[in-house]
């Protein structure tokens, strides 16, 4: 694979940041033609183990709470997702994923391997991206 032009040169950090951005505005149209944002497809992801307050969706999702509310604001308006009350704590609600989110779920699970097909070694670039998270996360949030 040629790199392109001008590119040779640059530290790996730029490289890094640059095919960061490239990879958002690909993820954020394909998951918008599925009426979802990231915040939206981490719910759903989460929500296919069970259902879960809302409390417990921020704190898996390393958002706040207030994040995470209008996040599931959203996602009830599409139909993706359902809350009710806890069946044992009037004051929580629970969260789920609906039919129509599981629907939504099935088509932005191959996403990735829709928009990069060429990545070789997936399993090794997951890896080091990981690494290089967890390196430069110290002192800035909990990467357990």
């Amino acid at each position: 694979m040629t790199e392109p032009v001008g590119m040779h040169g640059w530290p790996t950090g730029r490289l890094l940041s640059t095919a960061a951005r490239l990879v958002e505005h690909s993820w954020v149209e394909a998951l918008e033609q599925l009426g979802l944002s990231h915040a939206g497809l981490i719910v759903l992801h989460v929500l296919g183990a069970g259902a879960l307050s809302q409390t417990e969706l921020a704190k898996v999702a390393r958002v706040e709470a207030q994040t995470m509310s209008r996040t599931l604001e959203g996602l009830e308006r599409q139909g993706y997702i359902a809350r009710q009350k806890h069946p044992h704590d009037g004051r929580r609600h629970v969260v789920t994923r609906t039919p129509t989110g599981e629907a939504a779920w099935v088509s932005a699970r191959t996403l990735e391997a829709d928009l990069f097909p060429s990545i070789a070694d997936n399993v090794r670039l997951r890896a080091e991206l990981l690494a290089i998270i967890h390196a430069t996360a110290v002192g800035r949030w909990d990467t357990d």
